[in-house]
């Protein structure tokens, strides 16, 4: 890969999905593109790139789905899953008795083990939410990712990645090699491919946002930007945002304030709603507007 094509490749990915490619970052974009070139049959990387260049959209659309990091398993971190259950459920369901009804975003969901997780978890809250209308919305910028999400079949070694046994018992059913989570747990998520970069209100609003580790791949301009629309998408009454365990809003927003004692979760920040702030800027761009 010469140095004009990896340029090309950084411009291409930070415009399309918002991944920050560093500059020593070469061997990353190699090792994910070259069995793409291959299963294209293409000489290699600069072949690749020219075609791109000539407009075959498709190919194009592959380089960023392969670049697109979609690690992910069953309630990854574990504590904000417990958080969940234990502090943001019961609170709502205490703040939402008029209306009865929950909704959660699940942003970046991968092939789908986050937003089954939290489908989990409501089903496990059991006669707390009887009669109560849930709602999860699964997004991602991938339809490849989408599409598996949907089926809900998982290999063993994905469903011994973070699933306790109890629930792999009691919501999977053993289809040959794999695993075929239960229908009414598939039918509790909604999926919709979204582009995080691009405007998401048309999704409504949310009591919970779970965007976590995406907003790392992403400089810091493009965060501020994210981060203002999410404040926008919770609800202003309890709403609540998740971000992963080496994300956080510190220095790049102040439209949240952290959930007391619960690491990693944030709710809208009322004074800077009393005062219709905006996002705070990064400290770059502040000391070049003064």
């Amino acid at each position: 890969m010469t140095p004009s094509d990896y340029e090309y490749l950084r411009k291409l990915l930070k415009e399309r999905s918002g991944l920050d490619l560093s500059a020593d970052k070469q061997y990353l974009v190699e090792s994910r593109l070259m069995p793409l070139t291959r299963k294209a049959n293409l000489a290699g990387i600069p072949e690749l790139v020219q075609k791109m260049k000539s407009g075959a959209a498709a190919l194009t659309s592959e380089v960023v789905e392969a670049m697109t990091t979609n690690e992910t398993f069953f309630f990854r971190d574990k504590v904000p899953f417990d958080h969940l259950k234990e502090a943001v459920l019961p609170a709502l369901i205490q703040a939402r008795a008029a209306r009865r009804s929950i909704r959660i975003w699940c942003a970046a969901s991968s092939t789908g083990q986050e937003p089954y997780s939290i489908a989990m978890v409501l089903k496990e809250m059991g006669a707390a939410l009887s009669g109560w209308r849930t709602e999860i919305v699964a997004t991602d910028l991938s339809l490849g990712v989408l599409e598996k999400s949907r089926a809900g079949l998982f290999s063993q070694f994905e469903v011994q990645r973070g699933l306790p046994i109890q629930m792999l018992v009691k919501y999977f059913t053993q289809q040959g090699e794999l695993w075929q989570l239960n229908a009414d747990i598939r039918a509790m998520v909604q999926h919709r491919q979204l582009n995080l970069l691009q405007d998401f209100s048309h999704l409504g609003t949310f009591d919970v946002v779970f965007c976590r580790n995406v907003l790392i791949y992403f400089d810091q301009d493009t965060k501020v930007g994210i981060f203002d629309r999410l404040a926008k998408m919770l609800e202003a009454d309890g709403g609540v945002l998740a971000l992963g365990a080496a994300e956080s809003v510190v220095g790049i927003s102040d439209a949240f304030k952290p959930y007391p004692e619960r690491r990693g979760l944030y709710r809208l920040n009322p004074a800077r709603r009393a005062h219709g702030g905006a996002a705070m800027m990064p400290m770059k761009m502040a000391a070049s507007a003064r």
